[in-house]
């Protein structure tokens, strides 16, 4: 089989960056990262220098996602070797039992990090995601809500708790793990719209009207967002159709609507006419135009203003 270096034409040294950029980018594309990690520390172990250590911890991961527990194997002798008794290593040694379902020592192997650093985070992770993948939730929230009242600021527990609370239809508690992503990052548009799908989920007029500003927000901070979009759209239709608004809301909420229907449709609209060309010809197409034209129009009388987001 031909090398990436080869198929690619790419030398050892982009090779090693590649790597890098993914690690950077918290990227845990798994295939690829052992397709050109296997080839670097098989061919070019010796032109590494110290990038080798972190090369082999990403490969092992990376390895283990594919339960290619050989070279896991291959990585951690190696790193063993070199840093005898690391609680990085040991952490690493756990995660291969847990990708052999060897919970009990996975555990074993966490409880005893964690005697030694009782400030071991990664290792109370790991543990957590031992419950998580034996299906007991409960008792990973628990833990879960331990660990957040020592280590407040950890944004991505406070996310798996909103997961793990949204996988037990509890909706109020996860919307309140998302307020606390927000305030710690608030230009995350991932956050709001997050947020937003929560608050559309709980229902009831008050929730959906949230529900919108935050798909609003989302929109906002990122104008691409085209979840975001059909959010806004849905939230605002749901609002308006509420028996519960009064017109004012009724109005506004339909103006909303209609902005966002016309936004998906123009940015849908270039896809949608090479798909229909394809299969029904240019003829149909000046007569699905035409009709698009006419709800466009239709859509315009309800009332078009400037973008809402508030």
């Amino acid at each position: 089989m031909a090398s990436v270096a080869d198929m690619f034409d790419v030398t050892w040294e982009e090779m090693r960056d590649k790597l890098r950029k993914w690690r950077d980018e918290n990227n845990r594309n798994s295939e690829q990262i052992v397709d050109v990690g296997e080839e670097l520390i098989n061919d070019y172990a010796s032109k590494l220098g110290d990038d080798i250590w972190i090369i082999y911890e990403q490969v092992m991961i990376a390895a283990l996602d594919l339960s290619r527990d050989n070279l896991a194997m291959q990585c951690l002798h190696e790193l063993r070797k070199q840093f005898p008794g690391s609680h990085r290593v040991k952490r690493l040694t756990g995660m291969r039992f847990e990708s052999l379902e060897r919970y009990d020592d996975a555990n074993k192997m966490y409880d005893g990090i964690l005697q030694e650093d009782p400030t071991n985070t990664a290792a109370r992770k790991r543990k957590i995601a031992i419950l998580k993948a034996l299906g007991k939730t409960t008792e990973a929230i628990r833990e879960l809500n331990e660990y957040l009242e020592q280590f407040v600021g950890d944004q991505e527990a406070w996310h798996e708790l909103a997961e793990l609370y949204i996988n037990e239809h509890d909706y109020a508690k996860a919307a309140f793990c998302l307020e606390e992503l927000m305030m710690t990052n608030p230009h995350n548009h991932l956050y709001c719209q997050h947020y937003a799908e929560v608050k559309y989920t709980q229902g009831g007029l008050e929730n959906l009207e949230i529900s919108r500003k935050y798909f609003s927000q989302a929109l906002k901070l990122n104008n691409r967002n085209m979840r975001a979009l059909f959010g806004l759209y849905m939230s605002a239709s749901h609002t308006a159709s509420n028996p519960k608004a009064n017109a004012k809301i009724k109005k506004d909420n339909m103006r909303y609507a209609t902005w966002a229907a016309l936004q998906i449709n123009k940015a849908y609209q270039p896809l949608l006419t090479i798909a229909l060309e394809s299969y029904l010809g240019p003829w149909h197409i000046a007569l699905c135009s035409c009709h698009g034209v006419f709800l466009a129009t239709r859509l315009r009388q309800h009332g078009q203003g400037s973008f809402p987001c508030w």
